[in-house]
């Protein structure tokens, strides 16, 4: 045998959050030693981003895990973020300008968030306790009486938007003070990319918790205490303003991306125009930005390439569950619902789990792992 054929094939994945981290341990399992992986990443810690929602109602912090613990030897990382990609030569380029050979190449670098409203305060999962720590204080204190949520015409995923508001209106029934919290959403129904059974389940929630819903409404925040609802010109004094940023894509050069510089890609996560080169996560033109449905499609990439590799291996398209843990100040809810051709079907709302583990961000291989970190540090 040459030392060609010898060679094991490399896979590089660009990213330290979910889909990357996903897709490394799906490697793992699915390559059956007949890949080297590489994760590229600067990143030392993975934070659980999706549980920061509670921090500002004094729970406590996210969970952070270090890189190293997660990957547990199963690939080579490099502390070196992606800058450039050669798709013809197969080369990626850090931002410190060295080079990388691939053999495939998995991009799960995120996207780049944006304020919209520059008089609101624009949520960021990074340090949402430092942002609204502060107001929740002053509406226990019964100093502020009216605040708004907004969603931008582009929302990214609007569930924190909605658990926001709703453990707001709950702390300050909690405290017997004087609120009126409105939500205001360019969605027909609330949270609909999740089918018609979840957003009647999340219509109540609002109504029993008094928040104010504006559906199919466009939000303009002409200054920190007013905002203007679109169409009708609806105006509101509010006390603060909390929105949403709008997510861009991580236009990378050497590849193809859309007017927003996300990544086209195909049913399998192939990137459009690129041999060999995927992607996974909010950096692709998937519209649903979430952490479950990044991971799903780093498994689908991870499959896609394990398939080229390993006889036992079988490509198979993205199918698409969407899962959402939705917290409300009086226990969670849980949403599901299968998704195909843009659409939800199979529409579920529920009090108790409707998977297991009934994980924030229900991954198949991460998750795993992140339970047996936590069991073996005593943290359950």
């Amino acid at each position: 045998m040459s030392a060609a054929q010898d060679r094991v094939p490399t896979v590089v994945i660009a990213g330290g959050g979910v889909a990357a981290l996903e897709a490394a341990l799906a490697l793992e399992s699915m390559g059956r030693g007949r890949v080297r992986t590489v994760l590229l990443t600067s990143s030392d810690e993975y934070v659980m981003r999706a549980a920061a929602v509670r921090e500002p109602f004094t729970f406590p912090a996210a969970h952070r895990y270090p890189i190293a613990d997660v990957l547990g030897g199963t690939a080579t990382w490099i502390r070196e973020n992606l800058a450039a990609v050669d798709p013809a030569a197969k080369v990626v380029t850090t931002h410190t300008g060295s080079r990388l050979d691939y053999d495939r190449l998995i991009i799960a670098s995120g996207a780049r968030a944006s304020a919209t409203h520059p008089h609101a305060i624009t949520i960021d999962d990074r340090r949402l306790d430092e942002l609204l720590h502060g107001m929740i204080q002053d509406i226990e204190a019964d100093a502020i009486h009216r605040v708004a949520y907004v969603a931008p015409e582009r929302a990214a995923w609007p569930l924190p938007l909605y658990e926001l508001a709703l453990m707001t209106a709950e702390r300050a029934s909690d405290m017997g003070a004087e609120l009126d919290t409105l939500l205001a959403t360019p969605e027909d129904q609330p949270l609909e990319v999740f089918g018609a059974a979840a957003s009647k389940g999340i219509r109540g929630l609002l109504i029993s918790h008094h928040v104010e819903l504006h559906t199919s409404s466009y939000a303009e925040v002409p200054s920190q205490r007013e905002i203007v609802l679109l169409p009708g010109q609806r105006r509101y004094s509010v006390d603060r303003v909390i929105a949403l940023p709008e997510l861009y894509g991580p236009e990378i050069p050497g590849l193809e991306h859309d007017a927003e510089g996300f990544l086209p890609v195909d049913e399998f996560c192939r990137v459009d125009g690129a041999a060999h080169v995927y992607a996974a996560g909010d950096c692709a033109n998937q519209s649903i930005k979430h952490g479950g449905v990044a991971a799903q499609m780093a498994v689908t990439a991870a499959r896609a390439i394990a398939a080229d590799f390993c006889d036992e291996v079988k490509a198979a398209p993205l199918d698409l569950e969407l899962r959402g843990l939705l917290h409300t100040g009086l226990g969670a809810r849980y949403l599901s619902a299968h998704r195909v051709g843009g659409h939800p079907y199979d529409s579920r709302f529920s009090t108790t789990p409707l998977w297991d583990p009934p994980a924030k961000v229900s991954t198949a291989f991460l998750g795993e792992r992140l339970g047996q970190l936590a069991h073996a540090s005593g943290r359950h």
